[in-house]
């Protein structure tokens, strides 16, 4: 090819200011200093793309590309007396050695024009694992249930100083702040009806319960979900997170506090780019693997009406039996959403959804379904050899009796979103950054024929001495901590503390998150 055919050529693939590059995808343009943003101090942090908060730009045919939980096992029923199909509202981490859980425990009878749900009282109940997958219900001994104290009861609905606690809808959490009391090391937020509000509890153990304030901390919201709290490391603070209405929508409403009990002014979420809907629950958490990244999983909440379709959904005459007693009973449908956030506030909100109903089976596709419980947990991979995965988990059969099950789903470690890109390649470009140590390690995963290159860039745009696409070593395979390697200049110490961009060029590959260490 002659110089001007390659000219002539080059303009004809440039796009918006684009120019070729020998990895098969478009070359990013020179950034303007004019506006070119102060960098984001990422130190050693692990970093996702579950925001769009280090991204300065994609192009070529690089996308976010949302993931799916993988369905697996069943590792509860809600089938003992004492629960029911109404059970659910699930709080689970890992503590120690275990893996611990508290939920709901209720029960709904749907007949002919009325749910009942006076069978028993509302409890928190405990359920323990050693792995997260298989889960046992201890024998607590600790409440009373028809005549005899043989449960995992650990809270029951009582009046504690003229206060109504509603045992039935807890979120209970291990304290993370270094300076919490050992005889409140263990929390948990419950509504109270009268007077109406949110208390908070605590325990030394997680079994035995005291409320930490005589009057409820929270009073302003509707609280008819799982509301909850939690210790925020990156602020210092506790978050709480709690259901409200606003102009007749389910919403979403959060507030900090130094102490549990004494909380600032309160602020509803927003969303970057998400219609008004719906949301039952918030399910937001700090990533343990990324504490400075907020994931939420809210339930959305859709009433589709009756249609064809909805009676070719299953069990349609339970479903006509529930909507007798309330039309949305029957013909309202819940799925689990993803958002992330990092100021707590703002959140950037997968309007498609995380995890759908599914395939259409018994137990599925109605009103409680995909509840995801509070929150995702680190288990052994379900492949001998490969590196541990992530649990969550969620409520199906809702209403069906003996009792609702909660069934454990799957992900890669990080693998929530991706930077994907198709064999034709495409490119992220970060926005301007400061790290620390000599390494950058990514978690990706890439066909045989594909793979990342990776590029550190100055301010301009320039290409750093032995640190470009040239001089990268491709990299290919399916790692969650694979390190980047350039031919004669891995070690990026000299880099640290200048601001610096990283240019991603992917060709068949997914990258799911980055980060700079050792």
């Amino acid at each position: 090819m002659c110089a001007m055919q390659r000219r002539d050529w080059l303009k004809s693939v440039a796009v918006g200011g684009l120019a070729a590059t020998g990895f098969g995808v478009p070359r990013l343009a020179r950034a303007d200093d004019a506006t070119t943003p102060a960098p984001v101090d990422i130190g050693d942090r692990l970093e996702l793309f579950v925001d769009q908060g280090l991204i300065e730009r994609l192009s070529g045919e690089a996308s976010r590309r949302l993931h799916h939980p993988t369905p697996a096992e069943v590792v509860l029923q809600h089938d003992q007396p004492w629960e029911g199909s109404g059970s659910g509202y699930h709080s689970v981490f890992q503590d120690g050695d275990r893996y611990r859980m508290y939920y709901k425990a209720w029960d709904l009878q749907a007949s002919q024009g009325r749910v009942a749900t006076n069978r028993h009282p509302l409890y928190c109940c405990h359920a323990e694992s050693q792995d997260g997958i298989h889960w046992e219900k201890p024998d607590l001994g600790l409440v009373e249930f028809d005549g005899n104290k043989h449960n995992n009861i650990v809270l029951d609905s009582v009046n504690l100083d003229g206060a109504e606690i509603d045992a039935g809808h807890p979120a209970v959490f291990k304290d993370d702040n270094p300076a919490a009391a050992a005889d409140s090391r263990y929390k948990a937020i419950v509504r109270s009806r009268k007077p109406k509000g949110l208390y908070v509890l605590g325990s030394p153990d997680g079994l035995h319960w005291r409320p930490l304030a005589k009057q409820p901390v929270i009073t302003e919201g509707a609280f008819d979900s799982q509301n909850l709290a939690f210790w925020d490391p990156t602020i210092g603070k506790y978050r709480a997170y709690w259901r409200i209405f606003s102009n007749g929508i389910r919403a979403i409403r959060t507030a900090t506090s130094d102490d549990c009990i004494q909380w600032d002014p309160h602020v509803d979420l927003t969303y970057v780019d998400s219609p008004a809907e719906h949301l039952y629950t918030n399910q937001v958490k700090p990533y343990y693997r990324a504490p400075h990244l907020l994931i939420g999983f809210p339930t959305r909440y859709v009433d589709r009406g009756w249609s064809d379709s909805m009676r070719e959904l299953p069990e349609l005459e339970h479903r006509e039996l529930r909507a007798s007693a309330v039309g949305r009973y029957g013909t309202a449908i819940t799925e689990g959403l993803l958002m992330a956030s990092r100021d707590g506030q703002r959140f950037e909100r997968w309007n498609e959804a995380f995890l759908r109903p599914g395939i259409e089976r018994p137990g599925t596709w109605h009103y409680g379904h995909q509840y995801i419980a509070w929150h995702v947990v680190e288990t052994a991979a379900s492949m001998p050899g490969a590196p541990p995965e992530l649990s969550l988990y969620a409520s199906e059969s809702y209403w069906t009796a003996p009792g609702s099950d909660l069934r454990r789903y799957t992900m890669r470690l990080d693998g929530f979103v991706s930077i994907h890109a198709s064999m034709r390649g495409g490119e992220l470009l970060t926005k301007p950054l400061l790290f620390s140590g000599n390494e950058l390690r990514l978690n990706f995963a890439s066909s045989a024929a594909g793979g990342i290159r990776v590029e550190l860039q100055d301010l301009q745009g320039q290409p750093l001495p032995g640190f470009s696409l040239a001089d990268c070593q491709e990299v290919f395979g399916d790692s969650i901590d694979r390190p980047v390697t350039w031919k004669d200049a891995s070690n990026l110490n000299q880099h640290v503390g200048s601001p610096v961009r990283l240019r991603f060029a992917i060709k068949d590959a997914d990258l799911y998150a980055f980060q700079f260490g050792k």
